[in-house]
């Protein structure tokens, strides 16, 4: 059996844990296209002969292209931030600061890594004007993934990496092409949405108009498969998908024993599988609108 490959990245959501169930719904294709790259468990754990991997946070693109192109500088300067003195909550709060304040990108992508090391959960999450604000983690001795960064170096030979909306991703689409969506998922409470990864977020409308790309792109050749809660909303978003719900535990928890289980669900939409008229109409609209 193969072994799989973790992400260099904590990453709340992350897929490592459902790579298998994500796989059998994953066509053969040249192709991958990721709107919603994340920690890039899937694009790690598969074996497309190219990636298209896509995120909306800048800093995550960056980082990528950083790692893929001075693997071995980076590495080294990644590694300097790892020592026992930075361990601390006031070192924490003084380089998440100075990753606020910064604009240089390599800087940005060396701190990136600390902070989602050191920090609580391994959240990415940033206030409305833009700020990292996640708080100290408060962890013994925080793993330095140098064996993760290398594999991911290397698999990202084969990868492109854009910072684009999903709109614009799915507008760009080749016939041909797989997609795999990991959208911010629909909350399961009022209270559950404070994962904004991105200043932008991520709407109820957004939710429906990607299930609405997704349709309009099977009928052109492309097929898709999007994860989220299994909830009454997303089973009526996705009623044009074939839609497979499973149990999935959560894989970020400073506490191990209160992981529960959380009702999920793929939708799939094969290519060429929906002869909706009223679909087909619009694709002219969505491409105008995603430019």
């Amino acid at each position: 059996m193969k072994t799989k490959q973790r992400a260099f990245l904590k990453w709340a959501g992350g897929k490592y844990n459902l790579v298998e169930s994500l796989s059998r719904f994953l066509p053969e294709g040249d192709t991958l296209v990721e709107p919603f790259v994340g920690a890039g468990s899937v694009f790690l754990n598969t074996n497309y002969a190219r990636y298209q991997l896509n995120d909306i946070n800048q800093d995550l693109i960056s980082l990528y292209g950083i790692v893929r192109d001075q693997t071995e500088q980076y590495i080294a300067d990644a590694r300097a931030c790892f020592v026992e003195s930075s361990n601390q909550k006031e070192s924490y709060l003084s380089i998440r600061q100075r990753f606020n304040q910064s604009t240089d990108s390599y800087e940005r992508a060396v701190l990136f890594l600390y902070l989602n090391r050191h920090g609580y959960n391994g959240l990415c999450r940033y206030n409305m004007k833009g700020m990292f604000n996640v708080p100290f983690g408060s962890y013994k001795k925080p793993y330095f993934p140098e064996a993760e960064l290398n594999f991911f170096a290397e698999k990202a030979q084969l990868a492109t990496f854009s910072c684009s909306s999903y709109q614009q991703v799915f507008a760009d689409l080749s016939p041909g092409s797989v997609v795999y969506c990991d959208p911010p998922y629909v909350p399961l409470s009022k209270t559950a949405s404070f994962t904004s990864y991105a200043r932008e977020g991520f709407n109820l409308d957004d939710q429906a108009q990607l299930a609405n790309l997704a349709e309009v792109a099977c009928l052109q050749g492309v097929t898709v498969l999007i994860s989220n809660h299994d909830t009454t909303l997303t089973r009526k978003i996705y009623q044009q998908a074939q839609l497979h719900p499973i149990q999935v535990g959560r894989s970020i928890s400073q506490k191990g024993h209160s992981r529960k289980k959380v009702a999920e669900i793929f939708a799939l939409y094969q290519a060429a599988a929906i002869a909706d008229p009223k679909v087909v109409s619009v694709v002219p609209r969505i491409r105008q609108a995603a430019r």
